[in-house]
């Protein structure tokens, strides 16, 4: 940053904003959705932090770097998102639907969304510090993402600041005006609660991506399921794998549990489904697209994202909005 600048951007140019602050968007609203799990909270949080930054550059005493004092922005924008949340009443747990079998685990319901690969690119690739222990981009996984909504908010937002982004624990209580002991006290509560849910997964053992390894068992994968294949979906999953359904709590878990829940959806054994491939939290997904009867057209039916170890599926996890679907470039409909 030069004084230049800043001076420019003080005097009300915007294009001198935009100099000091572009640089730092893709990754701000991927630290947005660390903390509140959805992609267009996310991108309406990043507005908040510029508008805020826009409005406060007087304020700025350049004690920290601009890149800091953005985070410290949208970090408390993002936690006043998630404590705005808490305060609406929690819908009441529902039982499955009586079609469906029962279920291996009724889980806590879980609002989050999957985020485009697509809003990766442009991220630096910055070294991570010696204090972080994930790296910015692995730290996107969705069992990662899943397992930061289930912690209290502070906790929250120390082990990204700590443990993804690397900022030191003086930094990180600057930003949230506490002290450096209560930082480090939620930062090893919150470790303790993510390794108690294994960890951000088992990444390391999925094959590389765009491998053969993978484009093979994603095509398998994808063959099976619009073929009606249930069988041959069943066939790539591990022996523990699971079905989950956010924010939807029933949760299905091994070949046979999952095998039973695909045979009660009568739509699948039809297979008219269709999958649009593409890629969220660096995982391979598809958008899925069903018949619709009356309009001739196949009408979006929301995403599924494949989580991989080794040659087999660990994680299916299908989310059923479809209005995420913009995010991925992937239209409401598309012709039969």
């Amino acid at each position: 940053m030069s004084e230049r600048t800043l001076a420019r951007a003080r005097a009300g140019s915007e294009a001198a904003f935009r100099e000091l602050t572009d640089p730092y968007r893709r990754e701000l609203q991927l630290h947005c959705y660390r903390i509140v799990g959805s992609v267009q909270d996310a991108e309406d949080l990043l507005q908040e932090t510029l508008l805020a930054a826009w409005r406060g550059l007087e304020r700025f005493e350049q004690r920290s770097s601009v890149r800091s004092w953005l985070y410290r922005i949208a970090t408390n924008r993002s936690l006043n998102a998630v404590r705005d949340r808490a305060r609406r009443p929690d819908p009441s747990p529902r039982p499955p639907p009586s079609q469906l079998p029962p279920p291996t685990r009724m889980a806590e319901p879980l609002w989050i969304e999957p985020y485009p690969d697509v809003l990766l690119e442009g991220i630096a690739d910055r070294s991570p510090e010696p204090a972080a222990r994930y790296e910015a981009k692995e730290a996107i996984a969705l069992a990662f993402v899943t397992a930061l909504q289930r912690l209290a908010p502070r906790q929250r937002a120390v082990l990204v600041l700590r443990d993804v982004l690397g900022f030191s624990a003086e930094e990180v209580a600057a930003m949230l005006e506490t002290s450096t002991a209560s930082v480090n006290s939620a930062l090893v509560r919150a470790r303790e609660s993510i390794e108690a849910r294994g960890g951000p997964g088992q990444r390391e053992r999925a094959p590389l991506p765009s491998s053969a390894a993978q484009r093979a068992l994603v095509d398998r994968f994808a063959s099976a399921f619009e073929g009606g294949d249930i069988d041959g979906v069943v066939e790539l999953l591990s022996a523990d794998a699971w079905l989950t359904m956010p924010p939807e709590p029933y949760e299905f878990q091994g070949p046979a549990a999952i095998a039973e829940f695909l045979r009660s959806v009568p739509r699948l054994q039809r297979a008219p489904y269709r999958l649009v491939p593409t890629r969220a939290n660096t995982q391979p997904a598809f958008g899925c697209y069903a018949a619709d009867v009356q309009t001739g057209l196949l009408r979006a039916q929301g995403l599924i994202v494949l989580t991989l170890e080794g040659e087999r599926i660990s994680t299916l996890t299908r989310f059923l909005d479809s209005d995420v679907l913009p995010h991925f470039g992937l239209p409401p409909s598309l012709p039969r």
